[in-house]
């Protein structure tokens, strides 16, 4: 390592030989850096999984604009929506079609577990307004008490789900109703969900009765070929109360959507917090260890010093030690990180997943991070006299 670092800076690697030299300081060091990639890491990846759940579902819809009720911050929340709004909808220019969306939760128990599955509601005739996966399988849903299941339904085992198809179908029970699942689709479990579910229009109506045609939770909207649904969606807010119904382009929806889930609900502002936190525990523990390492080595400063040696050649050797240890401690954090991941992903069924991205960002983040704490700790150096260090 002494030799691929003296060919690396083309001189002898002054902060690696102070570090190892101790090598009980420099594997504590090592295990403190670790630690808080792990932190940031875990912090990230959690907050990755709520970001990606909270538009999981969105990939369901094939729709340009989405019109809500105007206290609706999320997909499933909020006042529902008069239907009127989608007629009004179909006599602006550059509206092609509209149909309603409905959206309820369920419990769906068995002898061995029970789940909660978000339920969406759609008329099985708008084939358009679904993904282009589900096309084929909406037209069943016509009879009545069938349905789609998530086969990524969360505390439910794999096997469950395989062999259904409409010939046989899998009959399960929700609030006092038997729905037959004559399919499948991929969506995966969130935060307040476990699973997802798929009907028609009128088979949810059976199964929550006391929801309404006539007030649907949002009303998806497609635009005329060549037509950019921003233009739609201005024309649609000039005509519609602002105070009522907010008006979004189906992309702009979701990401509000992620934008609030994790800046105003509690869930994604305690995982942002603990992102900071994980930084500043890595900052505290290299600076400790940096600082200890340059008073521990006064006497050699101060003749470098006295030989003319200037501040930036010190912030040199600190800087060293810095990417030392944050090279070295980023490699054990970013694989006890993958591990921390599959076990959480497998015990949650959460989408909680490292990307490339993810890594570099983190892995340049602990360089700033260490180099930050190695500026910090030669402030010492700075202004000292020579003779003041011995």
């Amino acid at each position: 390592m002494t030799r691929l670092l003296t060919r690396l800076f083309g001189r002898m690697p002054i902060g690696w030989l102070q570090l190892s030299h101790s090598r009980a300081r420099l594997f504590a060091a090592l295990a403190g850096v670790a630690f808080a990639n792990i932190l940031v890491f875990v912090q990230l990846g959690i907050l990755g999984a709520l970001n990606s759940s909270t538009v999981a579902p969105y990939a369901l819809f094939d729709a340009d604009i989405m019109i809500s009720s105007v206290d609706a911050n999320t997909l499933t929340d909020g006042s529902n929506v008069a239907r009127q709004r989608m007629f009004q909808a179909l006599g602006i220019a550059g509206v092609a079609s509209a149909t309603p969306l409905m959206i309820g939760a369920l419990d769906w128990e068995d002898d061995k577990s029970s789940s909660s599955l978000q339920t969406f509601g759609v008329d099985p005739n708008a084939q358009r307004f679904v993904a282009p996966t589900l096309r084929s399988e909406l037209s069943i849903l016509q009879l009545a008490d069938t349905g789609l299941i998530d086969r990524l339904t969360r505390g439910v085992p794999p096997e469950v789900f395989e062999g259904i198809t409409r010939d046989t179908p899998l009959s399960i029970e929700a609030n006092g109703r038997t729905v037959n699942v004559t399919g499948t689709l991929a969506v995966g479990a969130g935060f307040s969900e476990d699973g997802t579910l798929f009907v028609s229009d009128q088979t949810f109506l059976r199964l929550f009765g006391a929801r309404s045609l006539g007030a649907p939770n949002h009303i998806l909207v497609k635009v005329e070929d060549g037509v950019s649904p921003d233009v739609v969606v201005d024309r649609l807010r000039a005509v519609f109360p602002n105070d009522v119904v907010k008006v979004n382009t189906f992309e702009d929806a979701a990401s509000a959507d992620r934008r609030y889930q994790t800046t105003e609900r509690p869930t994604g502002i305690i995982f942002g917090f603990g992102v900071l936190i994980g930084v500043l525990v890595g900052v505290v523990i290299v600076y400790q260890v940096l600082a200890t390492d340059v008073a521990d080595h006064l006497k050699e400063y101060a003749t470098f010093k006295a030989m003319g040696y200037d501040q930036p050649f010190f912030l040199g050797i600190v800087f060293e030690e810095a990417i030392v240890l944050a090279v070295f401690g980023f490699i054990p954090g970013l694989l006890c990180s993958i591990a921390i991941y599959l076990g959480l992903s497998a015990a949650t069924g959460l989408p909680v997943e490292m990307s490339v991205a993810q890594a570099i960002s983190v892995f340049f983040g602990t360089l700033a991070a260490c180099s930050l704490s190695g500026a910090i700790a030669t402030r010492r150096l700075a202004g000292a006299d020579p003779a003041d260090l011995f």
